[in-house]
């Protein structure tokens, strides 16, 4: 049986980074893990995956006001590639068990590499560039 954490962090790295390389998307992974363990953030992985501001009047986020863009996006968050969300489930229950390493640096934020620095990186220590992701750490 997979516990409902590791579904949240395979689903996250389902739709954030399914396309990137073994080591872009552990990177993924165990940044959305060291959110977990930051005291700013949620202390468990499906509050940390679906941290979103909500309007007040609805039960869904507002549109791209999410930590991860898929969570709002108005598209559907059910998988379509069977092979991928295996692929995404097996790597989420390695790296929520710890049998992996966090070759993150500690990251708890990235964004896409063809976006322009967002304003939050100011206060930010860039710490690894992998894939089409470039990663942060406070």
């Amino acid at each position: 049986m997979i516990s409902t954490a590791v579904m949240c962090l395979a689903l996250n790295l389902y739709f954030e980074a399914r396309s990137e390389s073994l080591a872009g998307q552990l990177a993924v992974g165990f940044s959305t893990m060291n959110r977990v363990a930051d005291q700013h953030y949620p202390n468990d992985v499906c509050s940390v995956v679906k941290q979103a501001k909500y309007d007040g009047y609805s039960k869904y986020p507002i549109r791209h006001k999410c930590q991860y863009s898929w969570f709002c996006d108005g598209m559907s968050d059910v998988p379509t590639n069977d092979k991928a969300m295996l692929e995404a489930t097996i790597l989420a229950a390695n790296i929520y068990h710890k049998k992996v390493t966090d070759i993150s640096n500690g990251a708890t934020h990235y964004h896409a590499t063809w976006i322009e620095a967002p304003t939050w990186t100011y206060e930010m220590t860039k710490v690894v560039t992998i894939d089409q992701h470039v990663f942060y750490r406070y």
